[in-house]
């Protein structure tokens, strides 16, 4: 395995685990504070939103669970603008596959400029979104929301998503802020403008804003495109974990509800999930995943032809890692093989 494969699954896998432990702090939230924080969450019926055209829900084949990073401009977001980009987009997307049993998790990153048919949507306007080829993944949830993107990732895979949450930029900030800022070392000067990342070589706590920053800087980094970003942000979940680790965030209520309360506000989940008791019961019902066995992957994807700035699904490893977790069983090596790395040359 090249280092720049190590790289992938490592930053899959905190954000796997980040996923888990934010969970886990809402359900460590009394219930006293039930309505307060429950009313803030934001919830998608994705039966009436998707239609009849979604994969069959087989009993016995685990739980999936799609995780977006939306990079709304919209309501306090527009404040936080990371970048040129009018609109908003899927900044990140992570499908969780859950073992039955729930004793072992797998991650698949889906990187955002991946090419994709997009099928018939509702746009958010109401109106009918009709189906397109080739076009970029992130571009799916600007024109259409988080229901069509379910809806797209569930066409491209055969595999039925169970949940889906989604944390914008102001959540992914006050999560940050709420625990005081997370320590990073950088080896070389980062000054992206479209970013608006600028930090010297060395060490740096970083605040909310330029926490978002700096895992969306991918100028000067790689090839720049959202592959050769992996390493900053893999850096920056680890180092997040840790101070949550070093703080017993989880440990405490106060603390616990000051994350839920930053989490909440700045959360749509599908219905099923969508009250801080459902959450608390699916953080629980998680419970038993070990981290330290949780395997992440990036999609398998090759620069497409016509644009190499762009890249597509590469088979046949894509057609076997959806095989794979549509019956629950383990990924084969061959089904986890990039064609694509971003730039990143393997070390040696």
């Amino acid at each position: 395995m090249t280092q720049a494969e190590r790289s992938r699954r490592r930053v899959g896998r905190w954000i796997t685990l980040s996923f888990v432990l934010l969970m886990l702090a809402v359900s460590g939230v009394g219930y006293w504070l039930y309505t307060d924080l429950s009313g803030k969450i934001k919830g998608i019926n994705l039966d009436k939103a998707i239609g009849d055209e979604r994969p069959a829900k087989v009993p016995s084949a685990g739980q999936n669970v799609l995780v977006l990073g939306s990079d709304s401009r919209s309501g306090v977001n527009s404040s936080l603008g990371t970048g040129r980009t009018a609109g908003a987009r899927s900044d990140t997307a992570l499908l969780i596959h859950i073992s039955e049993g729930r004793r072992h998790a797998v991650a698949v990153s889906i990187p955002r400029d991946t090419l994709v048919t997009r099928p018939v949507c509702k746009a958010k306007d109401g109106s009918s979104l009709p189906a397109a080829r080739r076009v970029m993944f992130n571009s799916v949830y600007s024109l259409a929301g988080s229901a069509c993107v379910v809806k797209t990732v569930e066409q491209m895979s055969g595999v039925r998503m169970d949940h889906f949450v989604e944390l914008d930029f102001a959540g992914f900030k006050g999560v940050v802020d709420a625990i005081g800022g997370v320590t990073v070392t950088v080896e070389r000067d980062i000054h992206d403008k479209s970013s608006g990342l600028d930090l010297e070589a060395g060490t740096h706590k970083l605040n909310g804003t330029q926490s978002l920053q700096f895992v969306r800087t991918r100028h000067s980094i790689g090839d720049g495109s959202d592959l050769g970003r992996i390493g900053l942000q893999q850096q920056f979940l680890i180092a997040l974990l840790g101070e949550i680790k070093k703080q017993e965030l989880l440990g405490s209520p106060a603390k616990a509800y000051r994350i839920a309360d930053r989490l909440t506000a700045s959360l749509t989940t599908d219905s099923g999930l969508a009250s801080l008791t459902k959450l608390a019961e699916f953080g629980r019902s998680i419970n038993g995943v070990d981290p330290s066995t949780m395997e992440t992957i990036m999609l398998p994807v090759r620069y497409d032809a016509q644009d190499p700035n762009r890249v597509v699904p590469a088979q046949p490893q894509v057609s076997r890692l959806w095989q794979a977790l549509r019956t629950d069983q383990k990924i084969p090596e061959s089904a986890k093989k990039s064609p694509a790395v971003g730039g990143l040359a393997p070390k040696t």
